[in-house]
């Protein structure tokens, strides 16, 4: 387990920048599945609000990791690369079937690779080497 930093790096602040703004993107793609799932007929209800549910959570779980970061946190940084290479995952699957887009495999593509570097970054910040003579 590390322990918190007061200082924090450039990695850091990308790192925790870019999962709160994923947090709140899940967030606001949660509140329009509420206000879609009260305005519209819906087949299945049970579906739209466990889909609801997981969104919800998922943003809290993302929110929730980008504080572990903040504070230095082990535990933040590898569920941050998770998050990372889920969303990447998201955009390899955007490029491929018959609705592929390349401009929305790059939207999702850019911030992951961002992040997961940053989140690396921020893990050697967090436990620097020293060299050994």
């Amino acid at each position: 387990m590390s322990s918190p930093s007061l200082a924090r790096g450039r990695a850091t602040y990308v790192a925790v920048g870019l999962l709160a703004l994923e947090a709140l993107a899940l967030a606001v793609v949660t509140g329009w599945q509420v206000v879609w799932a009260a305005s519209t007929p819906v087949a299945a209800m049970p579906t739209a609000i466990a889909l609801i549910v997981l969104s919800a959570l998922g943003a809290f779980a993302i929110a929730s990791f980008a504080t572990g970061v903040w504070r230095g946190r082990s535990w933040g940084r590898s569920g941050g690369i998770v998050v990372q290479v889920l969303i990447f995952a998201i955009a390899v699957g955007s490029v491929t079937g018959a609705y592929a887009h390349w401009g929305i495999a790059a939207l999702f593509a850019a911030p992951a690779i961002v992040g997961f570097v940053a989140l690396l970054g921020s893990a050697r910040e967090a436990h620097p080497s020293t060299p050994s003579d």
